[in-house]
């Protein structure tokens, strides 16, 4: 098939524009409407229903979970598949400090440009709702269940954005990341009269986090260990008979990150040990592996974005990590993600003045230019086999990881 893709990017970036008002009042709607993990009920909705009026077939709550959706796009040309990835879930207490209502429209306008193409295209495009990012609810992860139940296994690529405070194209990894909650129970006594019939569950907590604390000392310098305790007791002249944790445990690589995981697990037996508490505990979130960017997909990314009037030739060395369950499907098909800048670097991400900042006109800047850049990457990729080629070959010679997490 001949594609002009010259004209067909002409296309997709006239209609992203003209559709921006649309694009920045849901995102504007999201922020002010945010929806934590497994629970985006409304923008999981209102996304699906939008690309559903441009002739994509939408399947809603997939791989166990209401708010995930798989929508393909129209044309269904032999070729490979192109996934654009959607976030759209907020943070407790700070809203979209995140910024994935961005994720989420800027990935929508992608899909909306590239459906009124996809008749030209060899090879098809999905665009996948995918909830819980933010390991801010049990059960996170929504790529990782979406990856278990199969919808990766017939997408040859990903691709999706991020805000930040700078523009970056980034070929760094991500941390992997696991997700510990633990509950001590002891027995209630009278902080004062009988003190010493009880068994103290908020003492079995404490003695925990002095271990870990002691612990950070001994581990590498790219770990981290990070824990609030979610149930601390009732009331001051109370035994606790009931305190609650949860942690994150982050490491560069997955062998690491459960050898630390285990070292915990010994420091919250040896806080059960020394009071008498019985301890429970499980892992309430799969693991976030660590991010393989692919650099051949992101150089032709990065092109699309300097067309788009983003920076992105020279990204500047990165200083620490978060982690992404994107890093998951890494290990299964050759995903890249971008970053745009709508803030500066005064903005302690993860907080409201990120949220503020993404219905800014520089955050609405970031929606058009992601979803101009994604929709013009999308075609690139569909339509030159030496990028598909040279994608696969890198993705194939990566080291990754394809077990259980």
């Amino acid at each position: 098939m001949t594609v002009d893709r010259n004209e067909l990017k002409a296309l997709v970036r006239r209609e992203i524009e003209q559709s921006l008002g649309t694009l920045t009042a849901l995102s504007d709607w999201m922020y002010h409407n945010p929806e934590l993990g497994l629970q985006e009920h409304q923008a999981s909705q209102r996304i699906s229903d939008i690309i559903a009026e441009y002739g994509a077939s939408v399947t809603k709550g997939v791989s166990g979970m209401p708010t995930a959706f798989v929508a393909t796009l129209p044309g269904g040309n032999p070729g490979p598949r192109m996934a654009i990835i959607a976030e759209y879930d907020a943070l407790p207490e700070v809203g979209h400090g995140c910024g994935h209502n961005i994720i989420a429209t800027a990935a929508l306008g992608a899909a909306m440009g590239l459906a009124k193409v996809g008749h030209h295209l060899p090879g098809q495009v999905v665009l996948m709702g995918t909830p819980a990012e933010e390991s801010a609810v049990p059960n996170a992860g929504g790529k990782i269940h979406m990856i278990r139940d199969g919808q990766f296994a017939n997408i040859d690529a990903a691709i999706m954005i991020h805000p930040l405070t700078e523009d970056r194209m980034d070929y760094s990894s991500s941390l992997v990341a696991k997700g510990l909650e633990l509950a001590y129970h002891g027995r209630s006594a009278h902080a004062a009269a009988n003190p010493h019939d009880g068994v103290n569950a908020l003492d079995a907590m404490i003695t925990l986090f002095s271990s870990v604390g002691l612990l950070r000392q001994q581990v590498r310098t790219d770990a981290r260990i990070h824990g609030v305790i979610t149930h601390g007791g009732t009331a001051p002249n109370v035994i606790p008979n009931y305190t609650a944790a949860r942690f994150r445990i982050r490491a560069t690589d997955i062998e690491y990150a459960n050898d630390l995981f285990t070292r915990i697990i010994a420091c919250a037996e040896a806080g059960a040990l020394a009071t008498g508490c019985r301890l429970e505990w499980h892992e309430y979130m799969p693991a976030y592996l660590n991010m393989l960017p692919n650099r051949s997909l992101g150089s032709a990314f990065a092109a699309n974005l300097q067309q788009v009037g983003r920076n992105v030739s020279q990204p500047a060395p990165r200083v620490g990590a978060g982690s992404t369950d994107l890093g998951n499907v890494s290990h299964h098909v050759p995903a890249i993600c971008a970053y745009l800048e709508i803030c500066g670097t005064d903005a302690s991400w993860h907080s409201t003045a990120v949220a503020d900042a993404t219905i800014t006109p520089k955050g609405h800047q970031a929606i058009v230019d992601g979803a101009v850049a994604m929709a013009m990457t999308a075609i690139d990729y569909l339509c030159d086999e030496e990028i598909q080629q040279a994608t696969r070959a890198e993705f194939l010679a990566a080291e990754r990881f394809l077990g259980d997490v």
